[in-house]
């Protein structure tokens, strides 16, 4: 059987022999990797999504108006709270809207405000979608204590960088 070689490891090497060691061949190879995996994970998403006719994108935002209190947000604060460009959040409403999963509605008290709500149907397939993600989430490939860890060096990154 022939042995697999792991192609970040390799780039690793290539920088290495490039004299582009230490430190650098680090951060080469952690940037490489996060990347490789957001890919492997978010294709695992996406494939879970498809049958109800989701991106992750769209279903982020039909989880959010679902736990929100009132169903219903500022196309704004949406956007804030899922830490994404008002227009990808506009985009994903009109998505959504098309297909009947939420509605715009103007805010009660401020006319230059515009609500995006979800509808019962946009509750109902959140839902069904949530199990089928959490299917995933349950199992991201790590042991639970590898998993944490992951999430806390990510958080330590995030941070650093002003995410929050």
């Amino acid at each position: 059987m022939r042995e697999v070689t792991d192609p970040i490891a390799l780039a690793r090497s290539h920088w290495e022999d490039a004299g582009w060691g230490g430190e650098i061949a680090d951060g080469m190879e952690a940037v490489t990797s996060v990347m490789r995996a957001h890919q492997i994970m978010l294709a695992r998403v996406e494939s879970e999504l498809k049958p109800f006719g989701l991106t992750f994108a769209r279903f982020e935002l039909l989880r959010l108006l679902a736990f929100s209190r009132s169903g219903a947000l500022p196309i704004s604060k949406a956007s804030d709270r899922l830490q994404v460009h008002v227009s990808s959040a506009t985009n994903a409403v009109a998505r959504l809207v098309d297909a009947g999963l939420v509605q715009r509605r103007p805010h009660p008290t401020d006319g230059r405000t515009t609500l995006v709500a979800i509808t019962d149907s946009g509750r109902d397939l959140v839902e069904q979608a949530t199990v089928a993600l959490n299917t995933v989430f349950a199992d991201i490939g790590l042991p639970p204590a590898q998993s944490r860890a992951l999430v806390d060096a990510i958080r330590t990154l995030r941070r650093s960088h002003g995410d929050f």
